[in-house]
């Protein structure tokens, strides 16, 4: 009788394994799916993906050769009103030159439980989209129906492209949990792709070999014919060749949570990327691509929206030779012309390492993306007889350039070289200095490239120690009260990231915000010095009162000796830490306090040095 109950509840248990194993496929959602109130592994967790399968085809026509299909399938569980944002998906695409692609979104369908029933919502075409980013790129949209907390929404999308360079990044995980990933490439042997892997968590890998054919039209060239005529001689063909079919699964991967002083998340993100290698077509030549860095780069640098658009310089010569005329110091004439373009040509918020109109547009027009900004600025540099160059870079938000691939890179910068070292520039911030450059770029390593197409490593990490210095003076009144007076001096970043803050902000307006983020002082007398001398440190002066750090009992008078300036909270708070700290650059703050105590007092305790 055990024997029997034990069968049983194997049976039992096997069939709710297979139960809860889901079917994967669109339209099979479970009432099980929507009852469910949490995530059974992370309850804190406002959404989660259920599954996500991906396919990567190549498909052949005589016409068009061979194109891309990527296809994505979804299905999403909302548990909290605060993951309603995942009910609007965005897929981004190219439409610029030859390489146009194309979005397409379907079985877009939200489930609810409605009296113990399935109902069904159908995207209708009101809620789906196309939005022009700029001239290369638009982007698809849908925003799902009838979201509701405890909703299960399903999609599917296609991406059509003939540009098989590089196949977009798939990541297994994401800001909420997910249940199972299935990504599949079917890549023909013509095509040799290195896959890049990112983050902790690695997918299982198999692979199998399948046969294909493709079946064609092939003709001859045209010939004359005995009366004059041309006459061509078509075949049917079949052409064999063997598809690799990889499949990389991962399944029950958690969220990636924020954390302080994350570079970004993305770069720790389980995911993988391919990027194109080589080709090998029967009777062509081979040809090579992303092998190495140096390739990349000369690549890049051959492109006309790039090396084509260093070398235009007619349009800013005389204003150039006016401006640099009698200066002798080479730091001199590149402080000018960086100066110059930082005031000349507004940055329109744009990213990417080619040039958009051109630089000799974005000069006339006084706007521009990042590469006809810092390319002009490369190109005035050389022109002024600065032996300057342009450096490739990967921002921050975009991760980091760990493999050699054209796709790693989406920023362009300035560089002179001066025997052993670098000055690096970036005009798109008017507060930026020589070699001091925009949080965003400050991201491991950049790509050098020369004239002649050779390139070097550069370390993007600044080296120079930005200070934040405090001088307080403080009397401690016999009513609890404090009077005070305060210096700051920030220098270097600090100083940028002040200026990038602050100056725009009227005093009112800033005042009242240094106050109430400063224990509600009230604030007096102040001044502030150097605010446009970028060569010089920002400098604040002002007088305050205080109230709130100050605490008597029995007699005795509690204070912390930093006041306002202590940290508010510890921005560590995980109890295992899971990514390395990113402090962006060096720094370092230090505080000079000297305090007056009310007559008939006496120190007591001193804080510990640690």
């Amino acid at each position: 009788m055990k024997i029997q109950k034990v069968v049983t509840c194997l049976v039992f248990l096997i069939s709710i394994s297979i139960a809860n194993a889901q079917d994967f496929k669109l339209g099979k959602v479970s009432i099980a799916e929507l009852e469910q109130k949490e995530h059974p592994k992370d309850p804190s967790a406002v959404a989660a993906i259920l599954f996500k399968k991906g396919e990567v085809r190549y498909d052949y026509s005589q016409d068009k050769g061979f194109e891309m299909f990527t296809e994505v399938t979804t299905r999403i569980k909302i548990y909290k009103k605060e993951g309603y944002d995942w009910a609007n998906q965005i897929v981004k695409y190219y439409i610029g030159g030859n390489g146009k692609e194309t979005v397409s979104f379907s079985d877009a369908v939200t489930y609810n439980l409605i009296a113990g029933k399935i109902e069904k919502t159908k995207l209708k075409s009101d809620g789906e989209f196309d939005e022009k980013i700029n001239k290369y790129w638009n982007r698809g949209k849908i925003s799902m129906p009838n979201v509701k907390e405890g909703s299960v929404l399903e999609f599917q999308y296609t991406l059509r492209s003939p540009s098989i360079g590089s196949i977009d990044e798939w990541q297994f995980q994401t800001s909420i949990p997910v249940n199972y990933s299935e990504y599949k490439t079917y890549i023909p042997e013509y095509f040799i792709y290195n896959p890049n892997f990112k983050g902790f968590i690695f997918p299982k890998v198999t692979t199998e070999k399948n046969s294909k054919k493709i079946n064609y039209t092939y003709r001859e060239n045209a010939s004359p014919g005995l009366n004059g005529t041309l006459i061509s001689t078509a075949s049917n063909e079949t052409l064999e060749f063997v598809e690799t079919e990889t499949t990389y699964l991962a399944e029950n991967l958690p969220a990636m949570k924020e954390e302080s002083y994350v570079n970004n998340i993305n770069n720790y993100t389980s995911s993988i990327s391919n990027e194109l290698s080589i080709i090998k077509i029967p009777n062509s030549p081979l040809k090579t691509y992303s092998t190495d860095w140096e390739t990349v780069t000369k690549k890049i640098y051959d492109y006309d929206d790039f090396g084509l658009e260093l070398k235009k310089t007619g349009y800013f010569e005389d204003d150039i030779t006016v401006l640099i005329k009698g200066l002798t110091s080479r730091d001199e004439i590149i402080a000018t012309i960086f100066n110059y373009v930082k005031a000349s040509v507004k940055w329109d918020g744009y990213k990417n390492y080619f040039c958009s109109d051109g630089v000799k547009k974005a000069y006339k027009d006084k706007t521009g993306n990042v590469a006809e900004i810092n390319l002009m600025l490369t190109a005035m540099l050389r022109f002024a007889g600065i032996d300057a160059n342009p450096v490739l870079l990967s921002t921050r938000d975009n991760g980091i350039a760990l493999f050699p691939n054209r796709t790693a890179f989406n920023y362009v910068i300035a560089a002179v070289e001066i025997q052993d070292a670098l000055i690096l520039l970036d005009a798109t911030e008017k507060y930026a200095l020589p070699n001091i450059l925009p949080e965003r770029d400050l991201n491991w390593f950049g790509r050098l490239i020369r004239k002649d197409g050779t390139s070097t490593q550069v370390d993007l990490m600044s080296k120079s120690l930005s200070k934040e210095v405090n001088y307080m003076n403080i009397v401690l009144n016999p009513d609890n009260s404090i009077d005070g007076k305060l210096r700051k001096q920030y220098t270097d970043y600090e100083a940028f990231q002040f200026r990038q803050k602050n100056i725009s902000k009227t005093k009112d307006n800033y005042l009242e915000n240094l106050e109430n983020e400063n224990n509600n002082i009230e604030i007096s007398d102040y001044v502030r010095d150097n605010d446009l001398d970028l060569s010089k440190p920002i400098v604040e002066n002002y007088s305050f009162k205080e109230t709130k750090s100050i605490e008597v009992i029995s007699n005795k008078i509690y204070i912390s000796p930093l006041l306002f300036l202590t940290l508010k909270e510890n921005p560590f708070k995980q109890e295992k830490r899971e990514y390395p700290v990113d402090f962006s650059y060096p720094h370092e703050s230090k505080y000079f306090i000297n305090i007056t105590i009310p007559e008939g007092y006496v120190v007591e305790t001193l804080p510990t040095v640690m």
